[in-house]
């Protein structure tokens, strides 16, 4: 089916994905999980109370119970399966996908993450097994995580006092948690519940639907802002200037917060910037490289103890949390990061801007058919020209040379190659960017 991706089911509602569907992966759950009980919640989308009715009759269908979480941001989600002892989650949501998308993010015990490569794959083909439901069907009981959950984030609150802040909730999931973890003061944009998403898409990796944001943090002179995408376990920030900050930066910024009192490992994909590294690594940190998405970071967590990790789309991952991502609580982190940098009198943008050392170009998409041939071109063609300082193939490549380097990687989620470039100097960056574009060119 369309809908089964790397990481999740995800898709346009009624034409990658339907009600009938949505019920087989309910049934089929409960077995392929081990679980008789399920816990269930789901953000504000337009079609996400259909999906719940379909998934809850499915798993009753199958003899488990449904545990209904009601709106919950996905971090919440994943915090009560951990927290809770649950063996089977699934929070219904796209995250930062348009209104007309919606999926199912499936976590087993522990809030491990079940991906195409840890279970979807078989729940996929099981999809075509025939049904037959059992005599004692299973019932849906309301659970309250929500009460216990904010309990729980509200013991990593900064003193905000003296921080100005601008927070931008994408009409989406963080608006049921940010008035009581922030309190009052901040500046609110869209900050109600709306799963249209009328004033822009939920997405803050897009710079566009940061406008507004930008525009309330120079309006109001605020020191921060933060905005969440859709589901809220994203997170990204613009600087007092109303500069937008690459989320790999924060990766480096945390670490003021987790490596002050303990040296560990940390976790970062394959687009991070060399400046991220090189910073982690002054901080007495160990930087390590891995594949995109969350259901393999979370697992690589775990395989290597990290104290924390995070990746170029603005999730960051927390060993405290059950290894999974939040973007409240990273955005609490950051906080407290900044209140303490201000009362040094130092600003977001000079703390970015120490940590920032090389030109980069972010992540830039191109529809492309051909992707791996396109991929292999632009490896034979730079080796050829260049010879490479390290080579990195676990996820599309990664070639570094002596003073650039990018990482090209077919997109799980979309049809999309995607490209990120850096380099010592704008100079060179914009340089290399020329060659590439034409080379993809090709192929486009």
């Amino acid at each position: 089916m369309k809908a089964f991706k790397a990481y999740d089911i995800r898709g346009v509602w009624n034409e990658d994905f339907n009600a009938e569907d949505v019920y087989k992966i309910g049934f089929h759950l409960p077995g392929l999980l081990g679980a008789d009980k399920i816990l269930v919640g789901r953000d504000v989308r337009v079609s996400s109370e259909t999906i719940f009715e379909a998934l809850c009759r499915g798993i009753n269908d199958a003899g488990a119970d449904v545990c209904d979480a009601g709106l919950a941001t996905t971090p919440m989600v994943y915090w009560g399966t951990a927290r809770f002892g649950y063996n089977a989650s699934v929070q219904i949501t796209a995250s930062h996908n348009p209104a007309r998308y919606n999926g199912l993010k499936v976590s087993k015990s522990g809030a491990l993450p079940v991906g195409y490569d840890t279970g979807l794959s078989e729940l996929e083909k099981m999809l075509d097994d025939p049904i037959t439901p059992v005599k004692k069907r299973g019932s849906v009981e309301s659970v309250d995580i929500r009460s216990p959950y904010i309990a729980y984030m509200k013991a990593s609150v900064p003193d905000l006092s003296g921080i100005k802040l601008s927070v931008d909730c994408s009409n989406g999931m963080a608006s049921i948690l940010v008035h009581e973890l922030l309190g009052e003061s901040p500046r609110y944009l869209f900050d109600t519940l709306d799963g249209s998403f009328p004033n822009h898409e939920p997405n803050p990796l897009e710079e566009k639907n940061v406008e507004a944001l930008k525009q309330a943090v120079r309006a109001n002179s605020s020191d921060v802002g933060i905005i969440y995408d859709g589901d809220a376990d994203r997170v990204m920030f613009v600087d007092e200037k109303g500069q937008f900050v690459p989320p790999d930066l924060i990766i480096a910024l945390m670490g003021h917060h987790f490596l002050k009192t303990e040296k560990g490992n940390v976790l970062m994909d394959i687009r991070t910037s060399k400046s991220v590294y090189e910073y982690i690594e002054k901080l007495g940190g160990k930087a390590h490289m891995w594949k995109v998405g969350h259901a393999f970071a979370k697992l690589k967590m775990r395989e290597l103890k990290a104290i924390y990790g995070g990746e170029l789309a603005g999730h960051y991952y927390i060993r405290d949390f059950y290894n999974c991502d939040s973007g409240m609580l990273a955005s609490l982190i950051v906080l407290d990061v900044l209140a303490e940098a201000k009362k040094r009198g130092r600003t977001f943008s000079q703390l970015i801007d120490d940590i920032r050392s090389y030109a980069n170009s972010g992540e830039i998409n191109f529809r492309i058919e051909k992707k791996q041939e396109a991929m292999d071109a632009l490896k034979e063609y730079f080796e050829g020209k260049e010879k490479p300082t390290a080579f990195f193939d676990f996820d599309g490549y990664r070639i570094e040379f002596a003073d650039w380097w990018f990482n090209v990687r077919p997109s799980n989620t979309e049809p999309y190659l995607r490209l990120v470039v850096e380099a010592k100097t704008d100079e060179l960056l914009s340089a290399k960017l020329e060659s590439i574009t034409s080379l993809l060119s090709d192929f486009t």
